[in-house]
C-alpha cells in the first residue's frame, strides 16, 4: 500500500520523496502566525477520504510524486473538491493534458489553482519563452531552446522515477495522440516566418555542440502556455521547439544507441519491463535506482539558452523575415534535486501572494498561463536560478 504524507516547506525543499509516497505540503505563510514545526498528516493515495482529510486543512498542496499518470489524479480530485490548490512536477504531458480535459471546469467552479510542471520541467523553458518575449522591443514570433546539462567530475546521474516516467509515457504514445484527437482545438495560427525545425542530430554554431530534439514536456507545456494567452489574452502566439545539446560526435552515437534501445523495448510489454528492472544498463548510467550522490548534485548545474526571433516595434509580422533576433538564458543548480524544489516552492509562494494578477476564477493551468503576470520570474532570480539577456540586434 502507496502512503503519502504532509510537510513543511523545508522538508520539500530537500529532496523528492521515494515512489509512491505523497509528500503534501500545507502552505502556511499567510496565515496570522507560523508555528516552529508543522504538523504530518498521513494520507493513503488509495483512500479518498486520508486525502479529503488532507485537503481540508491546506491552502495549497505541493505533490511531488510520480509517476503522475498512477498517483497524480486522486490528489487533484481531493483538492478539488475540498478547495485547496495544488501544483506538481510532473513531466508527463498525458497526464497533464488529461488533467485539463477533466478538472479545468471544475477547479474554475471551486475557484482552485491546479498547476502542473512546476518543476525543472518545465518552469525554465515556459517562463524563459515569456522572458525573452518580454525582453524583446518588438513582437517575438518564434524561440529555439537548448538545455545544457553540466556535471562534474563524478558525471551526472537521475533517480530511475523520471526513467519510468518516460518508459510509461512512450509506452502509451497512443492514448496521448487520442487525447488530443478527442479534444478537437483548433491550431494556434503561425505568425510571421515559419520556425523550420533541426533535424535529429543538428550542430549548434553559437553553442560549438551537437542537439538533438528534447524529448520532455517542455514543448507540450509552451505550446499549451501560447494557445492560453492568445485565445483569453489576445498576445501574440510564439513558436516554439526545443533542443538538449549533447556536446560531441562520441556523445552523438552513445546517444543514439541508448535511443534506438528505449524506443525498441518500450513498445513491447517484456521490454517495458526490463526497461524498468535495469535503469542503469540501458540509460548507459544515467538512470539509477540510487539517484545521484550528493557530490554529484553539487557540481551539477543547468543552462537554457533562447534564440528568439521577431519584428520590430517599425516592422509588422507581414514585412517577410524577422528583422531583430535575441538571446537570453536561464540557468541554475542541479535540475532535478535542487532547482525543482526551489521552482516548485517559489510558484505555491506565487499562488499565495500574488492573487491579484492570476487568472481570474481557477482553473487547470500551465505555469506560464498562471504565472505570466506574477513576480514569479522576480522570486526565482532571488532564489538561484537566473533569468539573463545575452544579446539582442537587428539583423
Amino acid at each position: 500500500m502507496r502512503r503519502g504524507r504532509a510537510a513543511s516547506l523545508e522538508d520539500v525543499q530537500g529532496k523528492r520523496s521515494e515512489m509512491g509516497r505523497q509528500v503534501l505540503t500545507h502552505e502556511l505563510l499567510e496565515r496570522p502566525t507560523l508555528p516552529d514545526e508543522v504538523g504530518i498528516i498521513i494520507c493513503d493515495i488509495i483512500n479518498p477520504a486520508s486525502l479529503d482529510e488532507m485537503a481540508k486543512q491546506a491552502s495549497v498542496v505541493l505533490n511531488c510524486v510520480g509517476p503522475y499518470r498512477f498517483y497524480g489524479e486522486p490528489v487533484v480530485k481531493a483538492c478539488i473538491e475540498n478547495g485547496a490548490s495544488c501544483v506538481d512536477i510532473s513531466g508527463e504531458p498525458q497526464y497533464l493534458e488529461e488533467m485539463y480535459w477533466k478538472y479545468h471546469e471544475k477547479a474554475a467552479e471551486k475557484g482552485v489553482y491546479i498547476i502542473g510542471s512546476t518543476g525543472f520541467d518545465s518552469i525554465p523553458a515556459d517562463l524563459g519563452v515569456l522572458y525573452t518575449r518580454n525582453k524583446l522591443k518588438g513582437t517575438l514570433t518564434a524561440v529555439e531552446s537548448f538545455l545544457t546539462i553540466n556535471s562534474g567530475p563524478e558525471g551526472m546521474c537521475i533517480h530511475d522515477g523520471t526513467w519510468k516516467s518516460a518508459i510509461h509515457g512512450f509506452g502509451d504514445q497512443k492514448s496521448l495522440k487520442n487525447l488530443r484527437k478527442q479534444s478537437n482545438m483548433k491550431p494556434v495560427p503561425v505568425v510571421g516566418a515559419k520556425l523550420k525545425r533541426k533535424w535529429p542530430i543538428s550542430y549548434c554554431s553559437e553553442l560549438c555542440e551537437y542537439s538533438i530534439p528534447f524529448m520532455g514536456s517542455d514543448a507540450s507545456v509552451v505550446k499549451r502556455t501560447q494557445r492560453f494567452l492568445y485565445e483569453n489574452l489576445q498576445e501574440t502566439p510564439v513558436q516554439y521547439a526545443a533542443y538538449v545539446t549533447v556536446g560531441g560526435l562520441t556523445n552523438v552515437i552513445k546517444l543514439m544507441f541508448a535511443g534506438l534501445f528505449f524506443l525498441l523495448f518500450v513498445k513491447f510489454s517484456i521490454g517495458r519491463q526490463l526497461l524498468v528492472k535495469f535503469p542503469w544498463l540501458f540509460s548507459f548510467g544515467y538512470f539509477s535506482k540510487q539517484g545521484p550522490t550528493q557530490k554529484q548534485m553539487d557540481d551539477a548545474s543547468f543552462i537554457f539558452t533562447f534564440f528568439g526571433q521577431g519584428y520590430s516595434q517599425d516592422h509588422t509580422t507581414k514585412d517577410g523575415k524577422p528583422n531583430i533576433k535575441i538571446c537570453t538564458q536561464v540557468k541554475g543548480p542541479e535540475p532535478g534535486y535542487v532547482a525543482t524544489p526551489i521552482a516548485m516552492v517559489q510558484a505555491a509562494v506565487t499562488l499565495l501572494k500574488d492573487t491579484s494578477e492570476l487568472p481570474k476564477g481557477g482553473g487547470v493551468f500551465t505555469p506560464g498561463a498562471a504565472f505570466s503576470k506574477t513576480k514569479l520570474i522576480e522570486r526565482l532570480n532571488q532564489c538561484g536560478i537566473e533569468f539573463s539577456v545575452i544579446s539582442s540586434s537587428e539583423v
